[in-house]
């Protein structure tokens, strides 16, 4: 995606045409849908994304906040390059220096994120940060509809991915 400087990090991402990673399970996905929960912009020291991402995710099992910050992604797109006669397939940010996160929005949760190492502020005028509408969202491929799943207790599943796959433990 190219950058135009006359629009603002919002309209940017509206335009957007890869999806980013769909949400990691059915109770992230419930929660979204809840209307008490928001995606923000968090705006970051350029190339900290990831080590922001990490940082709000660690404050958020340290200060038991899970049910206030439910997802925290940094949008990438792969992207085939040519370096050398080679074809490479390379993740590219989408959106560099930028976090989005799904949340609701509080004192407690402004202070945490805000208060965050490597976070300049969030995306709005002044200290009110302002969520993304819906049809900023959609093209980023972030699904806002309830999905349901065909399984019961005693059922046998597989995890084959989990929003915790970075950490070392679990509480």
């Amino acid at each position: 995606m190219a950058k135009n400087s006359d629009n603002t990090p919002a309209e940017q991402m509206a335009q957007a045409q890869e999806p980013a990673q769909a949400p990691a399970d059915t109770e992230s996905a419930d929660k979204a849908q809840d209307e008490r929960y928001s995606w923000y912009v968090v705006h970051t020291y350029s190339g900290y994304e990831d080590k922001v991402k990490t940082n709000i995710e660690n404050t958020i099992v340290n200060r038991h906040l899970e049910d206030k910050i439910i997802e925290v992604r940094v949008p990438v797109q792969d992207v085939v390059e040519y370096r050398d006669g080679a074809k490479k397939t390379v993740r590219r940010k989408l959106f560099p220096g930028y976090v989005l996160i799904n949340m609701d929005m509080d004192d407690e949760t402004w202070y945490v994120v805000r208060n965050t190492r490597g976070v300049t502020g969030f995306v709005g005028p002044g200290s009110k940060p302002v969520p993304l509408s819906d049809s900023e969202i959609k093209p980023l491929g972030i699904k806002t509809e309830n999905m349901t799943v065909d399984f019961g207790v005693g059922d046998t599943i597989s995890v084959v991915a989990d929003v915790s796959h970075k950490r070392n433990g679990f509480p």
